[in-house]
Order: C-alpha cells, then structure tokens, then sequence
C-alpha cells in the first residue's frame, strides 16, 4: 500500500492544509479532530484530490480513544504509519493572570498532553513502518518564553523537549522526531490575539507556508540527513531568531525579546 499520514486537528487551519496537500501527493489521509462537520468536508475534499479519507473524531487528551483511531487508522493502511503530525493545539494569550485557571490547564492539557497521548499510542505502528516520522508542531515562543503567552509558550518548550528526546531514543527504531517551528500564523487560532510581539512582529506566515514546510521536513535533503536537522524554522523571521539566539548572551536575549514584546 502507498505512503499513511495520521493528522491531529485536521478538521481548520493548518492541519486541514496539511491533510489536502498529502492527498494531492496520494497518501491515505488520517484525519482527526473534534469537529466532525469540517471532517466532513475535508473527506470530500481528500478524495477529490486523489488522495484516500479516513477520518473519525478525537479528543487527543483522551488517550483511549487515541489509540482505538490509530489502530482504527493502521488497519485501513495495512499497518502502515509513515507520518505521525501532532497538530492539534490551542492559543489563549493574555497577562498570565487575567487569563481563567481553566483556560491554562487545558492549552496544558491539549498542547502537551494531547502529543504525549500521540506519540504513546502511536508508537507501535512507528516502530513497525521502516522509515517513519513524528512531525511535532512546536512554535517560535518555544525560544524563549513569551510574556502575555506564558503558558502557551511552555507548552512549546515541552514540545521541543519531548521532541528532542524522543528523537534520541527512537532512532534505533528508525524513527525521526522533528518539530515544525513557525511564529505567527494567520489562522482561527490568531484571530483576535492582539499582543506585544504580534505587533512589533506581525502575523505573516499562511497556513501554506507551514505546510510547505512539513512536506520539506518530511523529504530531508541529503546534507539534513546527515546534520540530522531536528528542529525545522518556519520562515524568515524565526530561522533569524532561532539563529541568533544561539550566540546571543542570556541578558541580551532576554532584552530583546523584553523590547518585541514592548514591555
């Protein structure tokens, strides 16, 4: 059987750009999210672009039924899993402390949780497909913590924490764990959010130009291989930041980021 892509949060945004563009390259498209509407549409939209549809609800911090939609999903490819994208997330900016305790928990519980269920339930079908990929939608705010997004951009250094280890200990499987980082994007989950870095930064990334980059990611060239690139910058203005900070001093990234965020 061809190439499997299992999608949380495919139903808006970047993850819907994500399952229509791996249908176009024919891959069988799993497509998981709460809203069972826009799965809907997205089915249609798949098959209509030559790509195969398996979509079904999910709540990713239900990790029971996680695993049943993965083992759902690998019995329609005949165990295949060759791309793992753990998408699904959620954004609520704010002072950290206007912002409920029930809003916090859950960017915690979806943002973190939601990717270790993921990858947990996952692993199996991994391990089992030679060559295959975890991409984990990590976020510029995972390079230094970002004020009126304070839990949000942890949630992020824990992606990229899990990311990195995970990639360490699954390379005997033949397994690489990457992490797809781009600043703001222009989708559901921006509108609204009106803080100090969206406006000395902007919101210029598309749902596209992610996407572009994950197909990318998921094809390495020959010298990625060999680095063996595990974070992946989304566009300009991260890969300069995430460049810089590597030889900046900790008080003068820690300024920088002070005047962005124009406190």
């Amino acid at each position: 059987m061809g190439k499997s892509v299992f999608i949380t949060g495919a139903a808006a945004g970047i993850g819907r750009a994500t399952a229509r563009r791996f249908a176009e390259l024919g891959y069988t498209v799993g497509g998981y999210d709460l809203d069972e509407a826009g799965l809907a549409t997205l089915a249609t939209e798949i098959t209509a672009l030559g790509g195969t549809p398996v979509t079904g609800h999910l709540d990713v911090t239900d990790y029971a039924e996680l695993s049943q939609r993965i083992t759902e999903f690998t019995a329609a490819t005949g165990g295949r899993l060759d791309l793992l994208i753990n998408n699904a997330g959620i954004l609520r900016s704010g002072r950290f402390p206007d912002i409920d305790i029930t809003a916090q928990q859950r960017m915690i519980d979806i943002n973190c949780k939601g990717v270790t269920n993921g990858c947990h339930a996952a692993y199996p079908a991994l391990r089992d497909t030679p060559g295959a990929t975890v991409i984990n939608l990590c976020s510029a705010s995972a390079i230094y913590g970002q004020p009126e997004l304070a839990v949000y951009s942890a949630s992020k250094f824990f992606v990229r924490g899990l990311t990195e280890a995970l990639d360490l200990e699954w390379g005997a499987d033949d397994i690489r764990v990457i992490a797809m980082w781009p600043l703001y994007v222009q989708t559901a989950m921006t509108d609204g959010v009106h803080t100090g870095t969206t406006a000395s930064l902007g919101v210029n990334l598309t749902a596209e130009d992610v996407v572009a980059a994950i197909v990318a990611a998921a094809e390495p060239g020959p010298l990625q291989r060999l680095l063996h690139v595990v974070h992946f910058p989304v566009g300009r203005q991260t890969a300069l930041m995430a460049g810089a900070v590597r030889f900046s001093p900790a008080w003068l990234t820690r300024l920088v980021n002070k005047r962005l965020a124009r406190l």
